[in-house]
């Protein structure tokens, strides 16, 4: 995410510095923020930006030609999404059920977090055991034992 903000950042900067060049700098810009949104078919752990596949290589040539073509890029997703379906988006859309993959890792770790300050609390609870509780006695023949096995240790 810190990546996208910082190229979308780049792309103001350089649009606004340099108007007349600005438009094929953006244009390639946005193909490869976009190139990198998209699973790779082939691939499929990388994104379409990062995979040296022929297919990947390709997607990428369609992405750029849709955009000097002027659509957006909210229209070419919506194309690959037509395509391939949503599978092909790296990340899922924040709406309706989608909402458990963005969610659940959260829920994860608070619940992990829970569960550990439950388990803490409660050790800690038992480790404090009343002033007048009294441990139960000793048997007479481990007793002997233990003082004779305490002895030698100490030596």
């Amino acid at each position: 995410m810190r990546s996208v903000m910082l190229s979308l950042l780049i792309v103001a900067v350089v649009w606004l510095c340099c108007p007349g060049t600005g438009l094929a700098v953006t244009l390639e810009e946005q193909a490869q923020l976009l190139a990198s949104e998209l699973r790779c078919p082939v691939c499929q752990n990388l994104s379409v930006g990062d995979s040296p596949s022929e297919m990947a290589n390709q997607m990428r040539e369609l992405v750029r030609e849709k955009l000097k073509n002027g659509e957006n890029p909210e229209q070419i997703r919506a194309y690959f999404v037509s395509r391939y379906g949503e599978w092909i988006l790296l990340a899922p859309k924040r709406q309706g059920f989608n909402w458990v993959a963005w969610l659940l890792p959260f829920g994860a770790i608070l619940g992990g977090v829970g569960v550990i300050g439950f388990v803490v609390r409660r050790s800690v609870s038992r480790s404090r055991a009343p002033g007048d509780a009294q441990l139960p006695p000793l048997d007479p023949r481990y007793a002997s034992r233990l003082q004779a096995e305490l002895k030698e240790w100490g030596q």
